[in-house]
């Protein structure tokens, strides 16, 4: 058709339909449902290992304090709360050292959200740290020779020299403390040298992975 002078041409715009839209929604809505379960495992995983790192950190404070201060020092977890802290042993009597209490040094710290301490479904320690998967021994009350143990507490004594030692005040090595967020576990290992390392675990199979 020839379009005379003073004539508009028309022509058809073509949109988006309502299905077109419903379409493009149910596929927002696929791939929204696929990727929040990935965002949420790897930001549980960064809590979990930046929760492991603050408690390798804690040890490793703990060992150099007792040798600073010239006194034992421990760091306590409370696995009922999962929280844990640094103490000191400050005695009441110079002439008996073993008279005295522990001492908050800077507050308790509280494992992130999803974070507890345990080692899930895991059944072997890692190579050459414990003779059996477990966590570090019960904390004493107020004495430092052992007695008076706390349920669901796990201890890592130091002495003035920041030598892991038993309620007894000997050498321990096999001190260990583990947490998980059920997808995987962390370990933090203590041996009588002492030497500080970290471990990462699948929640349940494969070996450990010295971090």
């Amino acid at each position: 058709m020839r379009i005379q002078p003073g004539m508009k041409a028309f022509r058809h715009q073509h949109g988006f339909g309502l299905i077109d839209l419903l379409v493009v929604l149910g596929l927002l809505g696929i791939i929204s449902a696929m990727a929040l379960p990935m965002v949420g495992s790897t930001s549980r995983g960064f809590r979990l290992k930046g929760d492991a790192q603050a408690l390798s950190n804690m040890v490793s404070l703990a060992k150099m304090r007792a040798a600073s201060v010239y006194s034992r020092t421990r760091l306590r977890a409370d696995l009922a709360n999962n929280s844990f802290r640094l103490e000191v042993w400050v005695p009441t009597n110079q002439a008996n050292k073993t008279v005295g209490s522990w001492v908050i040094d800077g507050g308790d710290k509280r494992l992130s959200s999803g974070v507890r301490f345990g080692v899930a479904s895991r059944t072997v320690p890692p190579d050459n740290t414990q003779n059996a998967l477990g966590q570090s021994p019960l904390c004493s009350a107020q004495d430092s020779l052992g007695a008076n143990a706390v349920a669901d507490t796990a201890c890592i004594v130091f002495n003035s020299r920041g030598i892991p030692v038993d309620g007894d005040g000997d050498p321990m090595g096999g001190n260990a403390l583990y947490i998980t967020d059920g997808s995987a576990v962390y370990g933090t290992t203590i041996t009588a040298t002492p030497l500080v390392r970290q471990w990462w675990a699948n929640a349940s199979t494969g070996a450990w992975i010295r971090q």
